[in-house]
């Protein structure tokens, strides 16, 4: 089969939209099938175009071997008019990306942004083919739930975007069964519409025990924070947990870009903490070297029921490097955690239990070993991409068998 990749985000950005599609369409190619890509110029996270690229308007690319046309945008970061414009500017030229590429069996549509999918409809039906809608997030839910923007006009059409291109898709993927379960409960989507795609991770990449990085950061019991700093995450939590370890060797590495980045930089600070350092984001490779380097990985979500249908993307390079999970947060990732018996989970925001969880791991270290293997056993045994995609794609093939 042939499928087109559209989506704002792709290598060389990191986070985790560019990775989950990069390793998705190298199981793809794997298991035979035909993939082009059209996207934007790179600029995330700087919310600057990456040099090789600016100063364009498209630019045809080869990625591992597959077409990847970009078209320019509008680059900036953070939220409000800008963040709109971004998403909007992209919708616009995503077009003429499309109009480069290849008819395809079918077109994949990446989101959020949410604005994509009218683009990706379009398309679809020009070319007479199926257009599969993936959810990653709940967007006008999330952003309404977290106050991010407050009810309005602009929060009205987007519930009425949304509902619009649920209808008119032809699949919708979700990532975990609490959001398949939203959908068919409050938005009345057909059950049989509704795909499931997890995130799943690289087994191959995260868990090679040797690493071949070495980093300044000596006599210190590494803990690592490796992905989006946005303000769902509420790394808060980690910042006061830090302060009640400061008689201890633990140091909170974390990397990643995100729109809430500054402020926490900022904050920690202001905490004058100097055991919590932040990097810029780096690459997959780069961050499963230093996986192998850290003795725990942490992942956060803030207190919200909407953010509990979420599985964060960043538990699971932890699980499978073999790492035991700090988890601060409720819901489908609590849920993963205590199924794979792969860390300890704290209520969100609870600094307090936070920091106990880090006492515990470092004074028991062979429980913080046991963890990790745990982890690691149930990556490879649920979370592989290859697991992953297979499966989505036998769910595809049955839809379609039973559309016929």
């Amino acid at each position: 089969m042939r499928f087109l990749i559209l989506s704002q985000y792709f290598p060389p950005e990191t986070g985790a939209p560019p990775i989950r599609l990069a390793s998705m369409i190298r199981e793809l190619l794997r298991l035979g099938h035909t993939v082009e890509v059209v996207t934007a110029m790179p600029n995330y996270p700087t919310g600057k175009i990456f040099p090789n690229y600016q100063q364009r308007f498209y630019q045809l690319d080869n990625w591992e071997g597959i077409p990847v046309h970009r078209v320019w945008m509008y680059a900036a970061k953070g939220a409000g008019i800008k963040r709109l414009l971004n998403y909007f500017s992209f919708t616009m030229t995503a077009s003429f990306g499309l109009k480069k590429a290849q008819k395809p069996d079918y077109l994949f549509i990446e989101s959020p942004p949410l604005f994509l999918g009218i683009t990706g409809y379009l398309a679809a039906k020009l070319w007479k083919v199926p257009f599969i809608f993936n959810v990653a997030d709940l967007w006008p839910d999330t952003i309404s739930a977290l106050g991010l923007m407050s009810e309005g006009l602009v929060l009205k059409l987007a519930r009425r975007l949304e509902m619009w291109l649920y209808n008119k898709a032809s699949y919708i993927t979700v990532v975990t069964p609490s959001v398949q379960q939203i959908l068919i409960d409050k938005k009345r989507v057909q059950a049989n519409k509704i795909l499931l795609l997890p995130n799943g991770v690289d087994t191959k990449l995260f868990g090679k025990f040797e690493s071949k990085l070495t980093i300044d950061i000596p006599n210190k019991i590494l803990i690592l924070y490796a992905g989006t700093h946005g303000y769902a995450h509420g790394m808060e939590v980690v910042l006061q947990a830090a302060k009640l370890l400061i008689d201890t060797n633990v140091l909170f590495l974390c990397i990643g870009g995100g729109s809430d980045k500054q402020r926490i930089m900022k904050l920690s600070k202001d905490m004058e903490l100097d055991n919590v350092i932040f990097w810029d984001s780096q690459p997959p490779e780069f961050i499963a070297n230093l996986y192998n380097l850290a003795f725990a990985g942490i992942a956060t979500f803030r207190d919200s029921p909407l953010l509990e249908c979420t599985r964060p993307a960043k538990t699971l390079p932890i699980l499978a490097s073999g790492k035991p999970i700090l988890f601060s947060g409720a819901g489908e990732g609590a849920k993963l955690v205590k199924d794979s018996q792969s860390g300890i989970v704290t209520a969100p925001g609870d600094y307090n239990g936070l920091a106990k969880s880090v006492r515990k791991l470092i004074n028991h270290p062979e429980y913080a070993t046991q963890l990790g293997l745990n982890g690691r056993k149930y990556a490879e045994q649920n979370l592989d991409w290859s697991i992953i995609v297979a499966d989505w794609l036998k769910q595809l093939n049955m839809e379609e068998m039973r559309d016929l």
